[in-house]
């Protein structure tokens, strides 16, 4: 058998934009996230894929539910933690050098997070860049690259591929337009919200066999057809010609009859952090998120995003070595980057695999997530721990999962992929704030965990209880999961696991299955982090005239600003 956990979050979120299209739920990741430790040894790589914890919350029946899912009359309490920073649990972490006593003693550190800042305001000027081959729900393989301009005027290029590699062609897309940054975003904290209004849209075909398949997805609708209509026949099809889609002189707007949008720039975030260099100074790299892309291609129109794609890197500060990215730098519609064919990796999944980072997902999700496969038995066991922050400071609790899955087989779908099916058997929580342990206690008797009342920071087994239904996790659970291995120029070993759908449902169908995938894990040993203490001074200093974001307040002065309204509340 094979394994894998979901946990289905649904929340009641009046308000959110998210929410304005049949009352969609948005999907949630419980984290296993690495802690400070030793270095792990690698055991010896035995065929073996990797899970995923997908979450639903659901608030308690009877209970009047917030825009976070918890009961109205806790809302005082939660905006008093949250605004505190969470102290109690910061505090607790730094006990003990960072190890929790239920997970396992050999575990790999994030990244020192003290040396990833997030400029505020996002300063989006100069060009943005792939790094390599990205994947698209679909699936669709795509390099972007974005120019933004002073002026707010931006010139994006989109190149998609019938390969996973990105080395065959199909079609160009040239998108022109304006963004302007509005404001911090409510939803999705450490973003920023924009809006965005195009001007031109441009397609040119790399191949008559590309022209074709544009063509027949036109002709699924009406305004389909009569765009498709404008487009050449393929005897007539001329090599670097550039078809209007949007602009002044299209008719219609042919763009929105392919399901094209630009969503991803109404959610903006960049981000600055130092690489390590072997015997060098660490390098600046700089990262622009822009919002997600809806796993529903029907849906994208309609879909505002809550959490981020594959980052962009600045061509002037971007992470080395990068084969890719001056080809990229220097492409255009007219002559798409071609990167080499690259041969898919065999899944060897023995040992740690864990976030490189704080990791987003939609509907404000941050989590870190750390698995552990066991070859000889087909068995797996990971920690997904969840945050109430995009620096992943402030944990609000862990989940443990463990299982089992089948053997993987190369998916027909998705060039390079390989598919699996996960089993979760057993599941343990841990309270790791005060607002999930009051949450859990308010919960119905032996609906999570047994009897007993929840403790913050003590763990409790959920299997008897066949998961935890305030937390919407159900035992036993199946999933049909898409992964794939790769290597980054530094030779280290990247796991891709499917995306889980943005609507919140799970995969438990092979109809459902994934069609393209998450940020990487990273194999724990082939990790290396630390940087000098005088390095951290590089990323307090805006290089686009940004400002970082400010520390966290101290205690004290948080008491003082809260003191008034708290005591009025009282």
């Amino acid at each position: 058998m094979s394994a894998l956990l979901s946990l289905q979050l649904s929340t009641a979120r009046e308000g959110e934009r998210v929410q304005e299209r049949r009352g969609a739920q948005d999907p949630l990741d419980f984290f296993a996230g690495p802690q400070p430790g030793r270095r792990c040894p690698r055991p010896p790589e035995s065929p073996a894929p990797a899970p995923l914890l997908h979450t639903v919350w659901r608030r308690p029946r009877g209970r009047p539910a917030t825009l976070d899912g918890m009961p109205a009359a806790m809302l005082p309490y939660a905006c008093v933690l949250v605004l505190l920073g969470a102290r109690t649990s910061e505090a607790a972490g730094m006990a003990g050098a960072g190890h929790l006593h239920w997970e396992p003693s050999c575990q790999q550190p994030l990244p020192n997070r003290a040396l990833v800042t997030a400029l505020l305001p996002p300063r989006l000027d100069g060009p943005w860049i792939s790094t390599g081959c990205e994947v698209r729900p679909g699936p669709e393989f795509l390099i972007r690259s974005y120019t933004f301009y002073p002026n707010r005027l931006f010139r994006a290029y989109q190149f998609f591929y019938r390969d996973p590699s990105c080395s065959e062609p199909t079609h160009s897309l040239l998108i022109k337009g304006r963004v302007r940054l509005r404001r911090a975003s409510w939803v999705t904290r450490g973003a920023t919200e924009a809006d965005y209004h195009l001007h031109k849209v441009g397609v040119v075909f790399h191949s008559r066999r590309a022209l074709l398949d544009v063509a027949r997805r036109l002709d699924h609708s009406k305004a389909g057809r009569d765009c498709a209509h404008r487009l050449p026949p393929a005897r007539a099809w001329l090599s670097g010609a550039l078809y209007e889609l949007l602009g002044a002189g299209a008719e219609r707007d042919c763009a929105a009859a392919l399901g094209f949008t630009m969503h991803e720039l109404s959610l903006v975030r960049v981000q600055r952090r130092l690489q390590p260099e072997p015997r060098a100074a660490p390098r600046l790299v700089e990262e622009l998120y822009l919002g997600d892309i809806h796993t529903e291609r029907a849906e994208r129109r309609h879909y505002r995003p809550t959490g981020y794609q594959r980052p962009l890197q600045s061509a002037l500060h971007h992470a080395h070595p990068c084969p890719a990215c001056s080809l990229i730098a220097r492409s255009d519609e007219h002559h798409p980057p071609v990167l080499p064919p690259q041969a898919a990796l065999p899944l060897r999944l023995g040992g740690h695999w864990v976030s490189p980072g704080c990791e987003v997902r939609p509907a404000v999700l941050f989590l870190t997530r750390l698995f552990t496969f066991h070859g000889h038995n087909r068995s797996w066991e990971g920690y997904y721990h969840h945050f109430s922050d995009p620096t992943c400071r402030q944990p609000t609790f862990t989940v443990y999962a463990a299982g089992h899955y089948t053997k993987g087989t190369p998916s027909v779908k998705v060039r390079g992929g390989t598919e699996l099916v996960f089993q979760v058997t057993r599941a343990r929580v841990t309270p790791m704030d005060r607002v999930t342990t009051a949450m859990l206690n308010f919960s119905e008797p032996s609906s999570c965990g047994g009897p007993g009342a929840w403790a913050l920071g003590a763990e409790r087994d959920i299997t008897a209880t066949n998961g935890c239904l305030p937390l919407g996790i159900r035992l036993p659970h199946v999933e049909y999961e898409l992964f794939r291995m790769e290597r980054d120029p530094l030779g280290q070993s990247l796991l891709f696991i499917g995306q889980r759908p943005t609507d919140g449902s799970s995969p438990d169908t092979p109809e459902k299955r994934p069609t393209s995938y998450q940020a990487p894990l990273v194999l724990c040993d082939s990790v290396t982090w630390g940087f000098s203490p005088q390095h951290g001074a590089r990323l307090q200093t805006p290089v686009r005239g940004g400002t970082p974001c400010p520390h966290v307040a101290p205690l004290p002065v948080l008491l003082l600003v809260l003191r008034p309204a708290f005591f009025q509340w009282l």
